[in-house]
């Protein structure tokens, strides 16, 4: 296998960046009531209850406005990233390395309903991501705790018969060293606001803190440690037929109408442009040595703009 990529760099579902608002004259792009603007208001809200569910706006106002500590200070890292909408991409990187590993994907092939209810399970997870990064503690701690009693009923027999738990600390640390390299790389490929190395490392400090409520025995605290925790699960990779169905299903067939297509392609795009070339071989994905590095991350760019655009546009 090739080696891996390292991070390039190195709001929220729930929550809009804060900006201030002008009222300009009638058809100027950013007034308030005008053509533009209505338009802005209704793709964000569609974008926002695509994510967040029918439920979205009073879980928001409730994770938001519960007075009380929460896990992660308003300056911390990992606001700035699971607030941006390069979170997007992001996902959908974290959902296609993760299906890699063949005893995580037969638990997701044999448990998930990703099929038939793909658009639930995108809402319980960014529910879950705006509890622990923004809800008061007793919120972030619930959602923990329901997440845990779901992963202990979950067993079965994955390849070559080996039993599997989901709260196997050595799969949930997979799930999560996946979604933490997703999550960072892809903040800093398209964030809207870049971390430093500090700031990176803080990410990884930060999230790190949601994985040991999981149950993740010593996750990594750096980027550094990161990247080889990432190195160290490799040998361990590759791609089972439930894996290939399931990046066929995410790529080629979402269950989305004819007009979000061409968004959604830029998306995916974006999303296999940051995997590392080994999992591209191994998945199958299209990719163009010479044009897939250039296309692909300005199509990311302008779909992850567009998406950033609407969501401030969203009624409060």
């Amino acid at each position: 296998m090739a080696g891996r990529q390292r991070p390039v760099c190195c709001r929220n579902t729930f929550r809009a960046p804060a900006r201030s608002v002008r009222r300009n004259a009638p058809g100027v792009i950013g007034q308030t009531g005008g053509p533009v603007s209505t338009l802005q208001q209704r793709l964000g809200e569609a974008l926002f209850l695509r994510v967040a569910g029918p439920s979205g706006p009073a879980t928001r106002e409730r994770f938001h406005g519960t007075p009380g500590p929460r896990w992660f200070a308003p300056d911390r890292p990992i606001r700035r990233v699971h607030g941006d909408a390069a979170m997007f991409v992001g996902g959908l990187r974290a959902l296609l390395l993760q299906s890699l590993h063949p005893v995580a994907m037969t638990a997701i092939a044999h448990h998930s309903d990703y099929r038939d209810d793909p658009w639930g399970r995108l809402q319980r997870t960014s529910t879950f991501l705006a509890a622990t990064t923004f809800g008061a503690e007793q919120d972030a701690q619930r959602a923990v705790d329901r997440v845990r009693a779901i992963h202990a009923q979950v067993t079965g027999t994955g390849p070559g018969g080996r039993p599997y738990r989901a709260d196997d600390p050595h799969l949930l640390r997979w799930v999560h060293v996946t979604e933490a390299d997703s999550f960072l790389r892809c903040h800093q490929r398209y964030g809207a606001h870049k971390l430093d190395d500090a700031g990176c490392d803080g990410y990884v400090s930060d999230i790190a803190r949601v994985a040991t409520a999981l149950g993740v025995p010593d996750p990594p605290r750096t980027r550094a440690e990161l990247d080889a925790a990432l190195r160290e699960y490799e040998p361990e990779t590759r791609a089972i037929p439930e894996a290939l169905e399931a990046a066929r299903f995410l790529i080629s067939d979402p269950p989305l109408p004819l007009a979000a297509r061409g968004p959604y392609a830029a998306l995916a795009a974006a999303a296999i442009a940051e995997l590392p070339d080994w999992a591209r071989r191994e998945l199958r994905l299209p990719w163009l040595p010479l044009a897939g590095p250039v296309l692909a991350p300005a199509g990311g760019h302008a779909i992850v703009r567009t998406i950033r655009w609407a969501m401030r546009g969203r009624p409060q």
